[in-house]
């Protein structure tokens, strides 16, 4: 067990969480352990009570309170998750669209969560490992996608570029076009979905199960919880009143925000056994989130393309992400082409 230290925090240790930096420091402490100690004013800052989440800057003074000795053994399953087999590798290698010295952009696969979670083992956190490409760390997540969602996902491979990333996030610096088959085709073609958003009661701890709900805007300030979204939308192509092949833009980034509100205008996202019910045929009314006969049945949303300014080179970075293949059936079988449609029908729209 160790007595009562103080750390300075390194120059190149600036501008992240308290507590991961903590655990970077002493890996054979926990997250409940930090937490415990946070909540105990055991752990501080600059001599100031901290929380977990709280952001430390390079310079500043921590307080670490007696541990025990860092070679004592960390948890089994945080060694298990340092291991990425062959196969994971390159998968994940395989999904990588654009790499420089900082960042890379994936393509992720649908049904590969973003971070690990309630009996996920497998996922883009962990299989940034095999991400290093000569690295002494693997690059960090600056967003997220859900894990039935694929597209494109942003690691930043120092910690300068995730601070600038995550910061271009936060502003609303970069821009983000999701594309969709949905059920039934929306009217107007074009418009801007604003309803807000709250967690729906009865998740379970690590957040299995979440859905959120619609509220309208004016219920925001008397529902706790509820929190502002706005979505714009654009429907590039349909087929008839059957289906349509939409365009969205998160003007906000809500957990499940363009499948709530999708879901709530009566046009569910295609294979949205959540929000869209996967029992649902979709017969032409614009609800139900199969289309049955050679349509998979797999969630039909993809993070199509991500346009941002590069956090350190300053250039212009616009990625593009291919469908994946369930997607690219569907809109082989539905007639769908991309060459047909503009990369940003919202740039058009307003020109």
């Amino acid at each position: 067990m160790s007595g009562v230290q103080t750390l300075e925090v390194a120059p190149g240790d600036g501008d992240q969480r308290l507590d991961r930096w903590f655990r970077r420091q002493f890996p054979q402490i926990s997250q409940g352990r930090i937490e415990k100690m946070c909540r105990k004013g055991e752990i501080r800052v600059d001599g100031g009570r901290v929380k977990p989440a709280t952001r430390i800057a390079a310079g500043q003074k921590v307080r670490i309170p007696p541990l025990p000795d860092q070679a004592a053994p960390a948890p089994a399953p945080a060694i298990a998750h340092m291991t990425v087999s062959d196969a994971d590798a390159e998968m994940i290698r395989a999904a990588v669209l654009y790499r420089d010295d900082h960042l890379i952009a994936l393509n992720k696969p649908p049904g590969l969560p973003s971070q690990g979670g309630s009996k996920q083992t497998t996922h883009v956190d962990g299989l940034a490992q095999a991400l290093r490409f000569g690295f002494d760390d693997k690059p960090r997540l600056v967003h997220r996608l859900d894990k039935d969602t694929s597209g494109i996902l942003l690691l930043a491979r120092t910690r300068q570029a995730a601070a600038a990333l995550t910061k271009a996030f936060r502003a609303r610096d970069t821009r983000k076009i999701y594309w969709a088959a949905v059920a039934g085709a929306p009217l107007p073609r074009m418009g801007t979905i604003k309803f807000a958003l709250v967690k729906a009661p009865g998740h379970g701890k690590g957040g299995e199960g979440e859905k959120m709900l619609c509220l309208h805007p004016g219920e925001v300030d008397a529902t706790s919880g509820a929190k502002r979204a706005t979505t714009d939308y654009a429907v590039l192509s349909n087929l008839g009143t059957r289906a349509a092949w939409v365009a969205m833009v998160p003007v906000t980034g809500r957990t499940h925000q363009l499948r709530a509100h999708m879901a709530e205008m009566g046009h569910p996202v295609i294979g949205d056994g959540k929000y869209g019910g996967s029992g649902q045929e979709n017969l032409g009314d614009g609800w139900g989130a199969q289309l049955g006969g050679e349509i998979s049945r797999k969630l039909h949303l993809h993070a199509r393309s991500l346009a941002l300014t590069h956090p350190m080179t300053g250039a212009r970075l616009n990625l593009v992400a291919p469908l994946p293949d369930h997607m690219a059936r569907t809109w082989e079988t539905l007639g769908w082409d991309a060459r047909d449609v503009p990369a940003d029908p919202f740039e058009e729209a307003a020109s």
